[in-house]
């Protein structure tokens, strides 16, 4: 009888010891899945910021019909996808319109709007408006970047900052030989030449 009653204890505590170590996996799971404020707010920018960069893109693609604005607008649309996986991942809603041209975001709006007048103005204008995207999209994932300890996220943006020192070396090269000049203004001047003075790199789902 005693026997009985020591192994029914033994069980018993088995049992509960289970249970809280499940109970201690899910709040961990739980924890490392669990996105900050201000990393949802990253990431809801930077959806609605590459799609500015892929519409931006196909506005000028329709006015010049020069195929580097489309091959980069195909791949600012990957880079769109890419962030639409993390939030569904995460199970956030999109903040993305699905008209080309608008946004949620009043500050990207009014930014597509000055890109888009630039870039009517002449092709030389269209290639810097490439430019500037490109240069405002490498300092905005590096600022995303030091936000975050996701590793999920900071894949992404590894990626996503690869294609854009792509693109940027490749607009830059087409302003230059359409006679046009660019001048950094969000990354370092020092950055700018590391990155035009050395060739495309292979980026992941770019």
């Amino acid at each position: 009888m005693k026997k009985l009653i020591l192994v029914t204890l033994i069980s018993t505590s088995v049992l509960i010891s289970s249970c809280s170590d499940s109970e201690n996996d899910d709040e961990v799971s739980i924890h490392e899945t669990s996105l900050s404020q201000l990393e949802i707010d990253d990431l809801n920018f930077l959806r609605e910021e590459e799609k500015l960069a892929r519409d931006v893109y196909l506005y000028s693609y329709d006015l010049y019909n020069l195929q580097i604005f489309k091959n980069v607008s195909n791949s600012e649309q990957k880079h769109m996808d890419s962030v639409l996986e993390l939030l569904n991942k995460y199970n956030l809603p999109d903040p993305a319109s699905e008209n080309i041209g608008e946004f949620n975001n009043a500050e990207l709006q009014n930014l597509y709007n000055d890109l888009t007048q630039k870039s009517s103005i002449s092709v030389v204008d269209a290639l810097e408006v490439g430019n500037i995207i490109e240069d405002l999209d490498i300092k905005d994932i590096a600022t995303n970047e030091g936000r975050t300890i996701n590793i999920d996220l900071l894949d992404v943006y590894t990626s996503l900052k690869c294609g854009s020192r792509n693109h940027l070396r490749n607009y830059y090269a087409q302003l230059i030989f359409n006679g046009g000049l660019y001048i950094p203004t969000y990354i370092s001047i020092d950055e700018f030449e590391a990155i035009i003075t050395t060739s495309n790199e292979q980026c992941i789902n770019n």
